[in-house]
């Protein structure tokens, strides 16, 4: 399996290639760069490993959520190079990349629950709730949400580790509304593409791999800025 794999939701830009196991990443926390750095890190890539183009059975990306500009070009650029090699895209959730970068740091951790959650701005976050799976990866345990952190509840007596910038959004109120449920949490850590890459490679195995233009974003907010009355309202 041969894969190349694409993630700018956030500040960061990173892309990945996996080749039958072996995998290999650029990343740079790189604001507003993702455009000039995505494409020559991906011929990078290629020439480093020996491998052409055409030789990829699939572009996987990060749908999102995150920045509206991120998502949409990470978006596109997967589904132009898809169309040019006639192969097909694998979106894969940056919230679940997020959860499952957290994984090699606990190995020990069996039983993980993860939280990702990213500044979505606003006064709220990107939210979604990840189980390690016995692959060693992540599954999700409910539908990702665009909540206020403050507003968060969990209520099974799961004991959580939380990642993601989400957990610093409005001065740490998801670490207060969390509370005891939260065992520990990284506000610091990023989507990476070498984490969309080892998701994708289980995706495109499970038949989840779609035609270019079927490719997706999931921003989960139609609405990207505040009125002016709404930014009033929040200063007030």
């Amino acid at each position: 399996m041969k894969l190349l794999a694409i993630e700018t939701a956030t500040e960061a830009c990173s892309v990945a290639l996996w080749i039958d196991g072996d995998l290999r990443e650029r990343f740079e926390i790189a604001p507003r760069r993702h455009t000039e750095l995505v494409l020559p890190w991906a011929d990078a890539l290629l020439a480093d490993a020996g491998i052409a183009k055409s030789q990829l059975d699939a572009i996987a990306v990060g749908r999102g959520p995150g920045a509206f500009t991120g998502v949409r070009l990470a978006i596109a650029l997967a589904q132009g190079m898809a169309l040019a090699l006639d192969r097909p895209v694998v979106p894969v959730s940056t919230l679940a990349a997020l959860a499952a970068g957290l994984l090699p740091l606990h190995p020990q951790e069996e039983e993980t629950s993860i939280l990702a959650a990213i500044d979505a701005r606003m006064g709220e976050i990107y939210l979604g709730a990840f189980a390690r799976t016995v692959d060693g990866l992540v599954a999700s345990l409910n539908a990702e949400r665009l909540v206020r952190p403050d507003a968060v509840s969990l209520e099974d007596g799961r004991h959580w580790f939380g990642v993601g910038t989400g957990f610093s959004a409005d001065s740490g109120a998801l670490v207060r509304a969390l509370g005891a449920s939260l065992l520990r949490f990284d506000a610091t850590a990023l989507p990476h593409a070498a984490d969309i890459a080892r998701l994708a490679v289980r995706a495109f195995a499970m038949g989840e791999a779609v035609a270019p233009e079927r490719a997706e974003p999931a921003y989960l907010r139609d609405k990207v800025a505040l009125t002016l009355i709404e930014q009033r309202a929040a200063r007030s």
